[in-house]
């Protein structure tokens, strides 16, 4: 018997889990006002309202232990919530870049731009094909890309030879056409044919003496920085230059690593691939930016979500435990009130509601605590890691309400699991040793 209630109860734990994490918040509203409706209008509803006052009044007189509860799960949902915003951020920053009326071309099973190599006489076959949109002068916008691992003394570095990685795009004339959302905003464009450079705005944020007029070296030569642009998107992260100046330079002769185009809409896409992939003369994948972009985000961001969920995690059995014992003082300390409630008349449903309903709001306060310390902290963070090229990719953490509902979700989750063996006991002790305790 006692097998088969322990059976129960950790049945009730897997449903009461997996229903608040995974149910869509219509659905848990519809049972929020479904609960509000028992506790108003049904008789063992309105004994459970009156059980969950009592025990809410008295929160106050036992500030610290229920503060064990609060900042424990507030500790979860903070770690929680950053971890993801991290992941999310992360991901939308790649997500940005590109759309759906442009084009990347790369040899045939690249991963990555940095693993494809094309011949200068590609690009000019990609340049004829159907769907790509021409300019006022009537040429096609297509650029020719390399794009090289560079390295760059970072800022705030200890040692003036700790260098990190940043991703060198030599670009082609129309570049700056066919991306019309990249914009200087200080100094200028590079000079064709020049030993320039223009700097994105978040590589200015990681790397030392990146100003415009100022000196860096790159491929043991030194470039004048002429500009700093910005684009909103991932690619502020990367330096751009003379794609014929940084071929010769890095030894890679007149070869490059991908083509882009500019196409006369999304509707255009499938004509321009098929175009491309059934050209006898070349070996090419074709994709959108769009698509493109946001396949590089998929495995640091899948990464660092499995991190966060897995510390999360253990932070989380951490917070139960601490929930169970505070709760279970809790019950042990209000024994006798809840015995005399019984005797009464009370049955024992109204009791495990009312003890979880407490719980439950302590695990609520926490969990907002939590997201808003993760929102006021790390909503807009800058970080960088490895992006899916060769060099840092810089990002801000986005703090979303989906994350947010996510963190409280959790928080929830771990107060019904702090709260129900507590409640359980509660109503499962006998009116007459609860009567007999002190």
């Amino acid at each position: 018997m006692k097998f088969l209630k322990s059976l129960l109860t950790l049945l009730v734990v897997v449903i009461g889990v997996a229903a608040l994490i995974f149910l869509p918040w219509p659905a848990l509203l519809a049972l929020v006002v479904a609960f509000a409706l028992w506790l108003a209008f049904t008789r063992r509803g309105r004994q459970t309202a009156s059980i969950a006052g009592i025990g809410v009044s008295t929160l106050a007189q036992r500030l610290g232990s229920s503060a064990v509860i609060v900042i424990g799960i507030a500790g979860v949902v903070g770690v929680l919530v950053a971890m993801l915003s991290m992941a999310q951020g992360y991901a939308d920053t790649l997500r940005r870049t590109g759309g759906t009326d442009s084009a990347i071309v790369m040899r045939g099973s690249s991963a990555a731009e940095v693993s494809s190599v094309l011949a200068r006489d590609d690009a000019v076959v990609i340049a004829e094909a159907p769907g790509i949109a021409r300019d006022d002068q009537g040429k096609p916008i297509v650029s020719r890309e390399l794009v090289v691992a560079a390295n760059l003394p970072q800022k705030n570095a200890k040692d003036a030879d700790d260098l990190g990685s940043v991703q060198l795009r030599g670009i082609g004339e129309e570049a700056w056409k066919l991306r019309p959302n990249a914009r200087i905003i200080a100094g200028r464009k590079f000079q064709s044919g020049l030993h320039e450079v223009v700097v994105g705005k978040g590589a200015q944020r990681q790397f030392a003496n990146i100003e415009p007029g100022a000196t860096i070296k790159l491929g043991g030569q030194p470039w004048t920085i002429a500009g700093i642009f910005e684009t909103d998107d991932a690619l502020e992260s990367e330096v751009w230059a003379d794609v014929d100046v940084v071929g010769p330079m890095y030894r890679r002769g007149s070869s490059i690593t991908s083509v882009f185009a500019k196409l006369t809409g999304a509707d255009a896409f499938d004509g321009f691939k098929a175009a491309l992939t059934s050209d006898p003369r070349l070996q090419v994948d074709v994709d959108t930016t769009l698509s493109y972009f946001s396949k590089q985000s998929e495995s640091i961001s899948k990464a660092i979500t499995i991190i966060g969920i897995v510390v999360g995690s253990i932070m989380a059995i951490g917070a139960i435990f601490g929930a169970l014992n505070t709760m279970f003082a809790a019950v042990a300390s209000r024994a006798r009130e809840i015995a005399t409630l019984r005797a009464i008349g009370f049955r024992g449903m109204p009791v495990v509601v009312a003890v979880m309903i407490e719980t439950m709001l302590l695990a609520l306060i926490g969990g907002a605590l939590g997201g808003l310390v993760a929102w006021l902290v790390f909503n807009g963070f800058t970080a960088s890691t490895m992006g899916g090229g060769v060099g840092q990719l810089t990002f801000a953490f986005k703090v979303t309400p989906a994350l947010l509902w996510t963190g409280l979700k959790w928080a929830l989750a771990i107060g019904f699991i702090g709260g129900l063996y507590p409640a359980l006991r509660a109503a499962r002790l006998p009116v007459t040793t609860a009567l007999r305790e002190l």
